[in-house]
């Protein structure tokens, strides 16, 4: 295939793919596992290749890309674990029943469907991680659908070599073809997101691109869900009583988490807010932690272009003030900006503008009941954290934080987003585009996935997961009960 996919090559792609999903919809949960594991373990076969192509595309060291490899991994490994139990399914049966409490009932089961052809963007700043078979790629293909993945201009070569191993890790065991595939340019982007054949799009990227896109979805004469991760600012809250106990670890854990991956991650903590302080009281702790470090160009010139910018917006609103001037160099050094909650109410504009890139705002408060109004004056975020000590009552507030982000840390740090089962990678609008879905972790499989109810089927006609002696042996909810064969 050429770098840019031509509309031609764009329409085979989509008839394939629809053919793959329509040939492998019915599959068992554990040959499914058997793709996952065989993708998993190309990607290792050829982490050596991947990662020096990534490393020449991205600026990001070795040992970062080998974690975020690991990463990939595992993530692969582990849902493949997880369908085989069959809970992504939530197949529910209710049996006929001439005594149920709202008249008789007749036999009625559920289950969730794969949605069909799924599109997914590829993300700037996690060339594995959330690229190629990142985590929308790898839940939509847990979930049953076949993929079409736009690879990400920021490491293009990279993303069409991992295309190439990923479809030849799945021809070899004999997933149909077509059920992933990639594209690039700007005409084929397009297309995925137009098409009458694809069924969900998957997208992690900026505010601006991801509204654009999520719009276009919904225009279309059959809208489709759009799950866009747009970015988020992750404002951590130190109590007064926290800053006087551990001042100097917080400082400590704020610098190395503002300036991790050059502070490319969607979850780096863009605002501070701690009471009052001297300048000299947390300059030298500051300045020493950042000296350590070592610092590298941005993933890309338009990455580095809209941090400038981002930038240059945020410095020039009143009453922010530079406590630590980056030097502007090819790989700059961090920015530390100063402000107050009383300047943030006067302009709350500054919640609202994201700097991604090696660049953070500590907002000084004069009493701790000032935090309630700034959160009211939040918008949607992926995180919001609380630096406190162990015997503070912070009910309410946490009660308030929760109704404006999709994960609350306590005493920790937002970066470093893990794969698990309980994880939630997601939060109100514009964080991301559906706050009841996450990205990260096995539930993201549920996004690319619908529910179909059967009402007395014979049981020949039903999908293996619905059928009486649960030929899948998956995990059931059967009269209301949880049945594990």
């Amino acid at each position: 295939m050429t770098l840019i996919t031509t509309p031609e090559q764009f329409k085979d792609q989509v008839t394939a793919a629809q053919s793959a999903y329509e040939t492998s919809r019915q599959i068992s949960p554990q040959q499914r596992a058997e793709w996952l594991n065989a993708i998993a373990k190309a990607l290792g076969h050829h982490a050596d290749e991947l990662i020096e192509l990534a490393r020449k595309e991205t600026h990001l060291d070795i040992a970062r890309l080998q974690g975020e490899m690991k990463r990939t991994i595992f993530q692969l490994q582990l849902f493949a674990k997880e369908i085989q139990y069959g809970l992504h399914f939530e197949a529910t049966i209710d049996h006929t029943d001439a005594n149920w409490g709202m008249g008789a009932r007749p036999d009625i089961r559920r289950m969730n469907v794969a949605l069909g052809v799924v599109g997914v963007f590829g993300a700037s700043n996690f060339p594995f991680a959330f690229s190629v078979m990142g985590g929308d790629s790898v839940s939509a293909l847990a979930a049953g659908c076949a993929v079409i993945h736009k690879v990400h201009d920021a490491h293009l070569t990279l993303g069409l070599r991992t295309g190439e191993v990923v479809v030849e890790a799945l021809k070899k065991v004999g997933a149909p073809d077509g059920l992933f595939s990639v594209i690039h340019g700007r005409e084929a982007a397009e297309a995925l997101v137009d098409h009458p054949l694809i069924q969900a799009i998957g997208f992690t990227g900026s505010l601006a691109g991801g509204r654009a896109l999520y719009d276009r979805a919904s225009r279309r004469t059959n809208p489709i869900p759009f799950f866009g991760e747009l970015g988020s600012i992750n404002p951590v809250f130190v109590t007064e009583k926290a800053w006087k106990i551990r001042q100097n670890d917080i400082l400590t854990g704020y610098a190395n988490a503002a300036t991790m991956g050059m502070g490319q991650f969607c979850t780096k903590p863009g605002l501070l807010f701690v009471p009052r302080f001297e300048k000299d009281a947390v300059l030298p702790l500051l300045q020493q932690e950042f000296s350590t470090k070592k610092f590298a160009p941005l993933l890309s010139p338009n990455l580095r272009k809209g941090f400038e910018a981002a930038l240059s917006k945020v410095s020039a609103i009143a009453n922010v003030d530079v406590l630590i001037e980056g030097n502007g160099a090819e790989a700059p050094s961090p920015t530390i900006l100063c402000t107050t909650v009383s300047a943030i109410k006067a302009k709350p504009e500054i919640l609202e503008l994201e700097m991604f890139g090696p660049a953070s705002v500590m907002v000084q408060y004069d009493d701790e009941s000032e935090l309630a109004e700034i959160v009211a004056l939040l918008e949607g975020q992926l995180t919001c954290t609380l630096q406190a000590e162990a015997d503070e009552n912070l009910s309410s507030f946490v009660d308030a934080v929760h109704e404006k982000c999709g994960r609350i840390l306590w005493n920790g740090w937002p970066t470093g987003v893990t794969v698990s089962y309980a994880q939630h990678h997601g939060g109100p609008y514009p964080s991301t585009t559906s706050s009841a879905r996450t990205s990260v972790g096995t539930g993201a499989i549920g996004r690319f996935m619908r529910a179909v109810a059967y009402q007395t089927f014979p049981d020949v006609m039903l999908p293996p997961a619905l059928q009486e002696n649960n030929p899948w042996k998956i995990i059931r909810r059967i009269d209301g009960l949880l049945a594990h064969s």
